[in-house]
């Protein structure tokens, strides 16, 4: 997949401050009014994703270290899973 950039001004929402989100990057996505995303800071660069909203107290028994590295998996390599399930 190529890589599109997209810029967007800062601006005054309220007391604070924010950006809106265009159209191809919520249709890239699949959010839509109300969705939850989650940011994701590391070393200087912001990225984030929407929140799929996996209660995790369900997996209270199972190995933390395991879901942690699930979770990574999933974050890296959520193009690829999602291809690999249209080979049929």
């Amino acid at each position: 997949m190529s890589t599109v950039e997209v810029e967007r001004k800062v601006t005054k929402i309220g007391n604070s401050l924010g950006i809106t989100l265009p159209a191809e990057v919520l249709q890239h996505l699949k959010i839509k009014q109300g969705d939850k995303i989650v940011f994701n800071l590391e070393q200087g660069k912001v990225s984030f994703q929407k929140n799929h909203g996996v209660n995790m107290e369900e997996f209270e028994d199972i190995n933390q270290e395991f879901i942690e590295g699930m979770k990574e998996l999933f974050y890296n390599y959520e193009d690829t899973l999602r291809n690999l399930t249209k080979l049929r």
